[in-house]
C-alpha cells in the first residue's frame, strides 16, 4: 500500500527530531559537564563537534550506500547507532564514554541526515518542496528545543547520565515509528546515466551543490553557536542551568513557526534568494548585539529571521542535482555541513577562552552568517549564468 507523502514526511520529521534532541544534550548539560568532568568551554565545543566528526568520513560513501541498499535500511541503521551511542555515553558516565558515545551517535546521524533529505526530495519533487524541506528542517530545532527545556531539568533531578540516556529512548521510539513505513517513492528517480566525474555528477553539479553545502554549514553553525553558548553566557550572569536553557529555547520555539512559514512564502512568492538574504542579515545583526541588549528579545529575532533561509537552502541543494544524482550529491552537500559543524563550534569556544569575553562566541557566530550571505550571492550569480547559458 502506497503511503501518503505527508504521512511519510511526519515520520521523517520525528526521526530528525530525535537527532536534534540527542545532539543538544552536550550544550544543554554544559554547565554540569564542565563541573563534573573538569573540562572547559573549548572542550564543550569539541564535544559538540564530535557529533559531526563522522560526517567527514562517511557522508559521501553513505550516499552511495543508500543508493545500493535503500534509503529506509540506511535510516534504520542510523537510528540504531544513535540508540547505541546514547547508551554508551550515559552508562559510562565519564569523559571517555561521552566521547565514544558522541562519535557512535554522530555516525548514525550522518546516515540519517543524508537519506531523510533525499527521501523528501524523492517524494515531493518540485511541488511544495521548500515547504516540505522547511518542515523537515524544523524537526532539528524542535529536537534541540526539547533538549533545552528538559535535559537540564532531568540532570538536576536524576543526574546528567540519565539525561543523556533519554536521548537513546527518543531515538528508539523514532526507529519503531520508521520500521513499518512504506519505502515506496511517489517520484521515482530517473534512469541512472553513464558515470562521469564523482558518481556521475557533472562539474557544474559538484560546484553548485558545494556552494549550497557551504551556505548550509555557515547557517547551521551560526544557529548552533546561539543554542550551545548562550546558556553558558547566561550562567555567567547567575542564571541556573534550567533557566538558561529555557531562555535560549525561545529561539528554537520561534524557529518552529518561522521555518515552515518561510518555506510556504518561498513556494508562493518564488523569491527564495531575496528571502534568504534578508533572513541572514537580520540573524547576523541580532547575534552580534545579543550580549549587549535584551537577550530574550534578540533570541526571538534570531528565531524569526532564521526561518526563510532554512528550507530554501535545503531545497536549493536538491534542485541543482539531477534525480539520479541525489544520493551522491547530497553526500557532498552534507560533507560541507559536517566539516564546519565539526571544527567551528570548537573555534567558537576558543574565542571565549582566549578573549575572556563571554560574548566572543556569539559575535563569531554573527560573522559566520555574514559569510553565508556572501556565499548566497555567489550561488545566485551562478544560477543567473546558467539561465543565460540556456
Amino acid at each position: 500500500m502506497r503511503s501518503n507523502r505527508w504521512f511519510v514526511l511526519a515520520v521523517l520529521v520525528f526521526a530528525r527530531t530525535a537527532m536534534g534532541y540527542q545532539f543538544q544534550s552536550v550544550g544543554s548539560l554544559s554547565g554540569v559537564l564542565i563541573e563534573d568532568l573538569a573540562i572547559d568551554l573549548a572542550a564543550i565545543g569539541a564535544l559538540v563537534g564530535l557529533f559531526m566528526l563522522p560526517g567527514l568520513v562517511i557522508a559521501i560513501p553513505g550516499g552511495f550506500i543508500a543508493k545500493w541498499i535503500g534509503d529506509k535500511r540506511v535510516a534504520l541503521f542510523g537510528l540504531a547507532l544513535m540508540v547505541a551511542g546514547g547508551l554508551v555515553a550515559g552508562a559510562g558516565a565519564d569523559l571517555n564514554a561521552v566521547i565514544t558515545g558522541r562519535v557512535v551517535s554522530g555516525a548514525g546521524a550522518v546516515l540519517l541526515n543524508i537519506v531523510l533529505t533525499k527521501m523528501v526530495a524523492d517524494w515531493f519533487g518540485d511541488k511544495d518542496l521548500v515547504t516540505a524541506m522547511g518542515l523537515l528542517v524544523t524537526s532539528w530545532p524542535l529536537g534541540i528545543g526539547l533538549g533545552l527545556i528538559s535535559q537540564g531539568a532531568i540532570a538536576a533531578t536524576f543526574g546528567w547520565p540519565i539525561a543523556i540516556l533519554t536521548t537513546s529512548l527518543v531515538s528508539a521510539a523514532a526507529l519503531l515509528f520508521l520500521w513499518p513505513m512504506s519505502s515506496h517513492r511517489i517520484n521515482e528517480a530517473a534512469p541512472v546515466a553513464a558515470n562521469r566525474g564523482l558518481g556521475g555528477l557533472s562539474r557544474r553539479e559538484i560546484y553548485r551543490v558545494s556552494l549550497a553545502g557551504l551556505m548550509w554549514m555557515l547557517f547551521n553553525v551560526g544557529y548552533i553557536v546561539v543554542v550551545s553558548f548562550t546558556p553558558a553566557f547566561l550562567a555567567e550572569t547567575g542564571a541556573s542551568v534550567a533557566n538558561a536553557g529555557l531562555v535560549t529555547s525561545v529561539a528554537t520555539w520561534t524557529l518552529i513557526v518561522s521555518i515552515p512559514l518561510g518555506g510556504f512564502l518561498a513556494d508562493r512568492l518564488k523569491r527564495d534568494n531575496l528571502l534568504m538574504l534578508i533572513g541572514l542579515a537580520v540573524m547576523a545583526a541580532a547575534m552580534i548585539v545579543l550580549p549587549f541588549v535584551s537577550i530574550l528579545a534578540m533570541v526571538i529575532v534570531v528565531g524569526i529571521a532564521a526561518g526563510p533561509p532554512a528550507g530554501a537552502i535545503m531545497a536549493a541543494a536538491t534542485r541543482v542535482l539531477r534525480p539520479e544524482n541525489r544520493s551522491a550529491g547530497m553526500g557532498i552537500f552534507i560533507t560541507w555541513y559536517y566539516l564546519g559543524m565539526t571544527a567551528l563550534p570548537f573555534v567558537a569556544g576558543v574565542t571565549r577562552d582566549i578573549s575572556g569575553a563571554a560574548a566572543g562566541p556569539l559575535v563569531f557566530g554573527g560573522v559566520l552568517l555574514i559569510l553565508c550571505a556572501a556565499v548566497l550571492l555567489v550561488f545566485a550569480a551562478s544560477s543567473k549564468r546558467l539561465e543565460e547559458a540556456c
